[in-house]
């Protein structure tokens, strides 16, 4: 049910709203990983290897979509803390008619220019065969993922995080059974597991739109609500254009990172895929943290309750700050060892790859989190140029890491990419997030 923000304890209701995130978050990434064990354990390194080179690729194309619905999202969020059901409704309405326009652009662009992609990312020829099909298959199946991520955003926007999560759950679990019928007993190879996350993301999809559709009528527009606005048009896409960016120019920086790591061979890109699979595993605390806190203070903002948007981030930075120190011993200790549930290791290069991974990771595990906590914070209140800035400057050290480290390294260069980017990212975030808050802060006082 939705859920007004603007009132109580700030902890409790952000871990209120984050848990059911957390869970969702957990069970996508879930099916992910039980894809890339079917995948290596029935298909072999080469296979996997062909799944994870289109890891970054995924992470641009569904970072793309991510941002721009959680874009329309914010808005919509905005409105039901200002208690503004017509402007609301007239939000749905244009975001609706927005989500066709993108389904119908990005599908067919990408299939068009995927071998062109692909061969510019370095894609090794004996996997890229395997590679150009699953990633087509998944380029065709972008509708389903557009329907259900921008209706997880208007029930988030809503205050209803379990929703989302329930039929999450359901195309997991669909997911998986698919996974073992396509690829272990009707051997259609890489392409049967492309085929089984499309069709577990279009039924979840399409029961979410049911669910929702009934479930909610204040989303319930009109012939006066959907009359199209370009003005309203433009203030969506002002929000989801920024956020989509900042998750693209992210996407990019890493497609720049697994060029140079495909000149390595299958060997690398297995390991490095599966550790990348484990390592966001332990990202989800915080991006399900950053995401309740996107729609607490897009809430608190509509509410004109700057304090508690205050509030709501510092109790976020000690909680993020506690699962930090936790998650560090783990990952030095344990989580290389999980690479083996992806594919046989039977020399221990696998494992000895994502050693050497995580053993530089872990130490940049906290100002990875406080990414999620000061982008979300901002978008939250209505601002995405900064922290698609933020993006700008992890494309940038990304880049440069690549450039400086990757040859006299190899793998170790690509292992410093991502602690670079993720302290790079913090130097716009946190100065304009304070200066920001200072400013509504008089704002609101005069």
């Amino acid at each position: 049910m939705a859920k007004n923000m603007t009132e109580g304890k700030p902890l409790k209701l952000i871990l209120a709203f984050m848990f059911p995130v957390l869970c969702g978050n957990l069970f996508q990434n879930f099916y992910n990983i039980v894809d890339s064990m079917i995948v290596g354990r029935f298909l072999g390194v080469d296979a996997l290897a062909a799944v994870g080179s289109t890891t970054s690729l995924n992470f641009l194309v569904v970072g793309w979509i991510t941002g721009m619905t959680s874009g329309f999202g914010i808005l919509i969020s905005q409105a039901y803390g200002a208690k503004d059901e017509k402007r609301l409704r007239h939000y749905v309405a244009m975001s609706t008619y927005l989500c066709v326009i993108l389904a119908i652009i990005m599908t067919t662009g990408l299939l068009l220019a995927n071998g062109w992609i692909l061969t510019t990312m370095n894609t090794p020829e004996k996997i890229y065969a395997d590679t150009w099909k699953y990633i087509a298959i998944i380029y065709a199946g972008l509708p389903a993922t557009i329907l259900y991520n921008m209706l997880a955003a208007i029930a988030r926007s809503l205050g209803d995080s379990k929703t989302p999560l329930v039929f999450l759950v359901l195309s997991s679990i669909l997911n998986i059974g698919l996974d073992f019928l396509l690829v272990a007993v009707i051997p259609l190879g890489v392409s049967g597991a492309a085929y089984a996350t499309v069709a577990a993301q279009a039924v979840s999809g399409v029961l979410c739109l049911v669910y929702v559709w009934k479930k909610y009528e204040i989303v319930h527009f009109g012939k006066e609500e959907r009359a199209i606005s370009l003005r309203s048009i433009l203030k969506l896409l002002a929000m989801g254009v920024p956020m989509a960016l900042q998750f693209s120019i992210t996407a990019i920086g890493t497609m720049i990172v697994q060029s140079s790591l495909n000149l390595l061979g299958s060997m690398y890109i297995a390991s490095y895929s599966a550790t990348s699979k484990i390592q966001n595993i332990v990202m989800q605390v915080y991006m399900a943290l950053g995401a309740a806190l996107a729609t607490y203070a897009g809430q608190n903002y509509g509410a004109g309750k700057v304090d508690r948007i205050k509030k709501g981030l510092n109790v976020s930075i000690g909680v993020t700050a506690v699962y930090s120190i936790v998650i560090m011993v783990v990952a030095f200790f344990w989580l290389p060892s999980f690479v083996k549930i992806f594919v046989a290791d039977p020399t221990g290069e696998l494992r000895a790859i994502a050693e050497q991974m995580f053993h530089i990771s872990l130490w940049f595990y906290f100002p990875l989190g406080l990414i999620f906590l000061y982008r979300n914070t901002l978008q939250g209140i209505g601002n995405g140029l900064v922290p698609m800035l933020g993006g700008v400057f992890e494309l940038l050290a990304r880049g440069l890491a690549v450039f400086l480290l990757f040859e006299p390294f190899q793998f170790t260069g690509i292992c410093i990419c991502d602690p670079a980017a993720w302290v790079s990212a913090l130097i716009p975030l946190i100065p304009y997030y304070y200066w920001y808050v200072r400013k509504m802060t008089s704002g609101a006082k005069k």
